[in-house]
């Protein structure tokens, strides 16, 4: 199952089943106990959660310039490190 499609499908169910934990929490308040809202909560998130476990996680794009960068000084200390080695 190699479908990225999944792990997005999971974030809309955690975002969707946080909305209704919401709205119970809500009814609450209201002085309505909403049940129903939670059960949609709970079903939501197992969902969420299980969609979101089961695709693959996409390779990080943020701060890529910045590893860039890293990974290039990295490699200088590393070459420098060896000349030095070599030297001696």
């Amino acid at each position: 199952m190699n479908n990225p499609l999944l792990t997005r499908l999971g974030t809309f169910f955690i975002f969707i089943g946080c909305g209704f934990l919401i709205l119970f929490v809500g009814s609450i308040f209201a002085g309505e106990l909403g049940i129903l809202y939670l059960v949609f909560a709970a079903v939501a998130l197992s969902l969420g959660r299980l969609f979101h476990r089961l695709g693959p996680h996409p390779e990080p794009t943020r701060f890529s310039s910045i590893r860039k960068i890293s990974q290039r000084s990295r490699l200088r200390r590393e070459e420098k490190q060896s000349e030095k080695d070599q030297e001696k």
